[in-house]
C-alpha cells in the first residue's frame, strides 16, 4: 500500500461511545470556520515572511517594503489582511505607523507549524 491510500474498515460498525464523546467536543460550526478562515491567512508566503519580520521588531512598511524587496502598496495589503484577522497591530507615532505582532499566539502558531513540518526531516 502506497502512502496516498486510505485504509478503511473491514465492516461497518459504529461506535457510540465515541460519537457520543466526539458530539459533545465539537466546537460550533461558526466557531470550525472561524478557525478555518483564520489558517487560510497562514496559507500566503509573503504573509508568513512578514510576520517571521515582526518576531524581531516593530516595522513600518517602508522598511518591511526593504527587507522583503517588495513595494509598499504589495505590504500594505498583506498587513490589512493581517491586521483585520488580529494577528498584528499598528500604532502611530507622528507620520509613520509600525506594525507588531498582536499577540504571542501568533508566533505560537508558527513555531507550531513549522516544528510539525520538520518532524520528518530529523
Amino acid at each position: 500500500m502506497n502512502n496516498r491510500e486510505v485504509e478503511c474498515c473491514g465492516e461497518t460498525q459504529v461506535h457510540e461511545d465515541l460519537l457520543e464523546l466526539v458530539n459533545k467536543t465539537m466546537p460550533e460550526e461558526t466557531k470550525l470556520y472561524d478557525l478555518a478562515e483564520l489558517f487560510k491567512v497562514f496559507g500566503d508566503s509573503t504573509r508568513i515572511r512578514i510576520l517571521y519580520v515582526l518576531f524581531e521588531a516593530e516595522v513600518c512598511v517602508c522598511d518591511l517594503a526593504e527587507a522583503l524587496h517588495m513595494t509598499q502598496s504589495a505590504i500594505s495589503h498583506q498587513l490589512r489582511i493581517l491586521k483585520q484577522n488580529k494577528l498584528v497591530k499598528s500604532r502611530r507615532e507622528g507620520k509613520s505607523i509600525f506594525y507588531s505582532l498582536a499577540d504571542s499566539h501568533v508566533r505560537t502558531i508558527i513555531d507550531q507549524g513549522r516544528e510539525h513540518i520538520e518532524e520528518d526531516r530529523l
